[in-house]
């Protein structure tokens, strides 16, 4: 069993930054791939990005490439998502999530969610 803490998040204006952090109180490295989903008022949940055992295979969903970037440090089994750029379009919940299958898998059905952590852009 996983349990995953996400913090970060807040209230930021357009073009602005933050940083997400989730907390895996299990050991994830060499375990689990981990991602990030978010879901905004009235929509389904969807896939941000995701990032391998060794952080070395990023994946991320068009609309953050390029703007968002994933990484992890195993030592403190903590997964990062930093933010730049942020459009009031991000406004969501933004969920950590952790498999230990594959990417693929990952994207589509992780075994373990976070409790998620509110993202509000302000035009």
């Amino acid at each position: 069993q996983v349990q995953l803490v996400e913090s970060g998040g807040g209230l930021v204006q357009a073009g602005g930054s933050l940083r997400l952090s989730c907390a895996a109180s299990a050991r994830t490295s060499s375990s689990y791939l981990m991602g990030w989903f978010r879901q905004a008022p009235g929509k389904e949940r969807e896939f941000v990005a995701a990032t391998s055992w060794s952080g070395g295979v990023t994946d991320y969903s068009d609309s953050v490439k390029g703007r968002f970037t994933m990484s992890r440090d195993n030592a403190k089994n903590t997964v990062y998502l930093q933010m730049n750029s942020l459009k009031p379009e991000d406004t969501a919940i933004y969920y950590c999530a952790a498999d230990p299958r594959s990417i693929s898998r990952l994207r589509v059905a992780p075994n373990y969610w976070g409790q998620g952590t509110q993202v509000t852009v302000s035009s």
